[in-house]
């Protein structure tokens, strides 16, 4: 007698273990996508000096192009996890790619400070759509047994991808300039735009709701003032005797951005409780292994960014090397970490996160450690060898954590859950950039603007972001693996609104 080839429960449990052609086409459509705007990010930081001498404005205004890019983040995500709600996403993929585009294409033609400034805010407009999107798309489509494969290839976009940007900006600047910094990006957004307006399907259905008009700005005063007051006290340890007021300019906006956060949770809880649709739900901090994981990922992504602004400066004023050398210093761990995060991936999907994650933290911390004997003397590559170190354990940290916090959420939340990932990495790296600079700047004892970091400075900023890596190591310790439980469709439909629980922890 024979059998049909299929039956009803082997398809259902490929569907487990398997994503349709289409779903992965729109997957990796996405994964490019972000791939292209997070490497934009930090492309401008090794361009600074140049943009100085040939647009002929002072470093403060030339780091607005940085720090602009950082405050728009800032604003924009936390609304994302409403937008994603209220729309589809390819709507929202072509809004997202087309300003992206349209902010390349201005800053390649910008003829002085002012239109760069204006294209770098419209490029990170399209930036901040991008994260929450494709973490949105990837929990909605991809079965739970597989998803630490895919989450370990966003795990290259995450940490690879803001890794490269000061290498390939380098080269580009030592050979062509900084327009071409623009130029080269434009035919490569312009061709994830459109591929991603053919091939990218929706994902659920839209939820009718309210935007409520006072959450914007609160949001907006909350994240962007403390993003802002993060990025002037890094710009203050390195000002000289100017370094006073703008120190005490960065701490009234950081005061100011706290104020607005307490008033922005606040405000989200008042609307939670009366039954109405918050701008950013809180309800996702419900799910202990989401808030554990978040916490392991602000101190991950403080040492990401942290290590990524003062490494290169390390290499270029206290060794003085070329901003090419800095950059490709940190290539060979970047690329390892492309390599081995969708390994790590898989490694999730059979074992779960603890192992992975604690494995991590140590490495982690043994490299940000490593890193506080750096001196006048140390080595190129030695310099490379601990980056390597430094990447393996972000790999072995991102991966696995992102995975289970995302996955312990309710279907309905995964929008909001990713806007707090993107919010809390935008958020963390600014504070690590401050934190790194300010504390390298005053331990030089510089006495100018734009002064240059020192070898004992920047061994206290890497003892002090050691400290903060160690913190890592106990929380990760508390995680547990979410339970694989299918999602309520696997095909596109997102769930509707059911009560949230938060997800029940395993005994072993």
């Amino acid at each position: 007698m024979t059998t049909s080839p299929t039956s009803p429960t082997a398809a259902s449990a490929s569907s487990r273990t398997t994503m349709d052609a289409r779903h992965s086409l729109v997957i990796s459509l996405l994964l490019v996508s972000a791939f292209v705007v997070i490497l934009n990010e930090t492309l401008f930081g090794v361009a600074i000096p140049e943009l100085i001498d040939d647009l002929g404005v002072t470093a403060a205004m030339a780091q607005w192009l940085t720090t602009a890019f950082m405050l728009t983040l800032a604003v924009i995500i936390p609304i994302t996890g409403f937008l994603l709600q209220r729309f589809q996403t390819r709507p929202m993929f072509i809004v997202a790619m087309s300003l992206f585009s349209l902010g390349t294409l201005l800053g390649a033609l910008s003829p002085g400070f002012e239109m760069l400034l204006v294209a770098r805010i419209v490029q990170a407009s399209g930036t901040a759509i991008m994260m929450p999107l494709l973490f949105t798309t990837v929990f909605a489509l991809v079965p739970p047994r597989i998803r630490g494969r895919i989450v370990g290839r966003i795990s290259i976009v995450i940490a690879v991808a803001p890794a490269l940007g000061p290498s390939i900006s380098g080269l580009i600047l030592d050979t062509l300039g900084w327009r071409w910094l623009f130029i080269v990006m434009l035919p490569i957004a312009l061709g994830a735009l459109t591929l991603g307006a053919l091939r990218v399907v929706n994902v659920g259905e839209p939820q009718p709701g309210r935007l409520d008009l006072l959450s914007v700005p609160l949001s907006a005063i909350g994240f962007g003032g403390f993003v802002y007051g993060l990025s002037l006290l890094g710009e203050a340890g390195q000002s000289g005797g100017e370094g006073g007021e703008a120190t005490t300019v960065a701490v009234s906006a950081i005061g100011i951005g706290l104020l607005g956060l307490a008033l922005f949770v606040w405000r989200q809880l008042v609307l939670q409780r009366r039954g109405e649709r918050a701008l950013l739900d809180l309800r996702t901090f419900q799910a202990r292994q989401f808030t554990l994981s978040i916490l392991a990922v602000s101190i991950a992504s403080m040492a990401l960014f942290g290590a990524i602004i003062l490494i290169p400066l390390y290499v270029q004023q206290v060794l003085g090397q070329s901003p090419l050398v800095s950059g490709l210093l940190i290539l060979p761990g970047a690329l390892l970490q492309g390599l081995i995060a969708p390994l790590i991936g898989r490694r999730y999907d059979a074992v779960g996160p603890r192992g992975l994650a604690l494995s991590g933290a140590i490495l982690l911390s043994v490299a940000m450690w490593g890193m506080t004997f750096l001196s006048t003397t140390t080595p190129l590559w030695l310099i490379t060898a601990a980056h390597i170190g430094l990447s393996m354990g972000l790999a072995l940290l991102f991966t696995p954590l992102l995975t289970n916090g995302l996955s312990a959420i309710r279907p309905e939340l995964n929008s909001y859950g990713s806007a707090i990932v993107g919010t809390v990495q935008q958020v963390s790296g600014a504070a690590g950039i401050a934190l790194f600079i300010s504390v390298a700047a005053a331990a030089g004892g510089a006495g100018s603007v734009a002064s240059e970091v020192s070898a004992p400075g920047i061994q206290l900023a890497f003892t002090v972001g050691a400290i903060i890596a160690t913190l890592a190591i106990p929380i990760v310790l508390l995680v547990r693996r979410v339970p694989q439980e299918e999602p309520p469709a696997t095909t596109g439909q997102i769930a509707a609104q059911t009560p949230l629980h938060t997800e029940a922890e395993p005994t072993s």
